[in-house]
């Protein structure tokens, strides 16, 4: 099965997060990575489907890790979301300047989180057409 990483270091927003995959019915398995550092340690090992960043991490900015992974032939083309509480354009501009795939802002409301995984389920996990990772 297709693992999803998510690389976040609020407990709080992780488990919002694993609320909304249950909720959403996704059935992929949901890695979590709690900062940067363990983001690059896990992806020196394992190739998600899907990174789920933040951009705000302790030890190593989410910055960093998606310099990181566009920079690895080996993980370069796996999707990588932002998903972060940051609406600052120079955040945007730096990480699709990076290589992020997409940049979603964390929303405030579960309502809105669990629409927002359904959507991102649809469109990443089932119409997307994946490369070859």
């Amino acid at each position: 099965m297709d693992r999803i990483l998510l690389v976040e270091d609020n407990p709080d927003d992780v488990f919002m997060i694993k609320r909304a995959f249950e909720k959403a019915k996704i059935i992929n398995p949901l890695d979590v990575a709690k900062d940067g550092e363990e983001a690059i340690s896990y992806l020196q090992e394992n190739k998600p489907v899907l990174i789920l960043l933040d951009l705000k991490l302790p030890k190593v900015s989410g910055f960093e890790v998606l310099k990181w992974v566009k920079s690895k032939e080996r993980l370069k083309r796996i999707p990588v979301v932002v998903l972060t509480s940051s609406r600052n354009g120079e955040d945007i501009n730096r990480a699709y300047d990076l290589g992020a795939n997409s940049y979603l802002v964390k929303p405030v409301r579960f309502e809105d989180l669990l629409n927002l995984t359904k959507h991102m389920n649809i469109y990443w996990l089932i119409l997307n057409e994946k490369p070859e990772v």
